[in-house]
């Protein structure tokens, strides 16, 4: 029975300590990350996550007609420069941000509504004797108001 009660609190601190990262995930977000997407209008959705080096990670988002947008990627500095694609549903890349010095942001204009695959990828640091580096990524979109 005390080694149940031990698995339960083990379980019960790493929830915890999920939690807080996901809060403070989202405090840096909202106090960083959002102001950065002017001067396009955030689109009121928190796309973010506690990633480590080496981590990969998709999203798909929905971009509707004739409408621009901006894709920030914003992350923590501990992480390094954050690589990111953006990927029709057919797989062919429509922007790499590796192809343009590592830009952290992509506008453009929807012709269509379609589907679009974000993929972050987390560089691995070089000095593997220390722990792994882990922080903040978050996938931001923007909109300009129709005139």
């Amino acid at each position: 029975m005390k080694h149940i009660f031990t698995i339960l609190i083990t379980a019960l601190i790493s929830l915890s300590a999920i939690g807080n990262a996901q809060a403070q995930c989202r405090k840096y977000t909202k106090n960083t990350c959002i102001p950065q997407l002017e001067p396009y209008i955030f689109n009121g959705q928190i796309n973010s996550a506690l990633l480590n080096e080496g981590d990969i990670a998709e999203l798909v988002l929905t971009f509707y007609a004739d409408q621009e947008y901006r894709v920030m990627i914003c992350s923590e500095d501990q992480l390094g420069d954050i690589g990111f694609k953006l990927k029709d549903t057919k797989d062919k890349t429509l922007f790499d941000n590796r192809e343009h010095n590592l830009a952290k942001s992509w506008d453009f204009e929807s012709n269509t509504t379609q589907q679009i695959i974000v993929e972050i990828e987390v560089p691995e640091m070089e000095n593997t004797q220390e722990k792994l580096a882990n922080g903040c990524v978050s996938i931001l979109v923007g909109f300009k108001e129709s005139e």
